[in-house]
């Protein structure tokens, strides 16, 4: 069973740069036709959909976020990571890895999720 696991500062300052790992176990990142996901959600708001990484190392990003956004892989530790920079308050969410096999791009489709993980942003 594919396992995702979130880690990171749990309190980033304004205007600096939030950088999360997702180390995934029972399975590969390089795996045909999965694709690797980072959604997040506000305090008490929805999901939002924040970007991915596919098996060949492309990457999509949600247009509203897309300036500020990085995700990139490290295949011989099966791990991905987000980097979103200039952060504010407004940034403040629970983070969530996630596997979408069937090319969702969205919050919808995910099969294997994280825990998730508390970030405040915060001076």
């Amino acid at each position: 069973q594919v396992q995702l696991q979130e880690s990171g500062p749990g309190l980033v300052k304004p205007s600096q740069t939030l950088s999360l790992t997702c180390t995934v176990s029972g399975g590969s990142i390089t795996t045909n036709y999965d694709y690797w996901s980072w959604i997040r959600q506000p305090p008490g708001k929805g999901l939002e959909w924040i970007g991915s990484i596919d098996y060949s190392g492309n990457t999509y990003y949600s247009p509203s976020l897309k300036t500020r956004t990085s995700i990139s892989r490290d295949t011989s530790k099966n791990q991905f990571t987000l980097q979103l920079s200039s952060v504010t308050p407004e940034d403040t969410a629970v983070y969530y890895c996630a596997r979408d096999p069937q090319k969702v791009l969205g919050t919808g489709g995910m099969d294997y999720w994280g825990k998730g993980t508390l970030v405040t942003v915060s001076s």
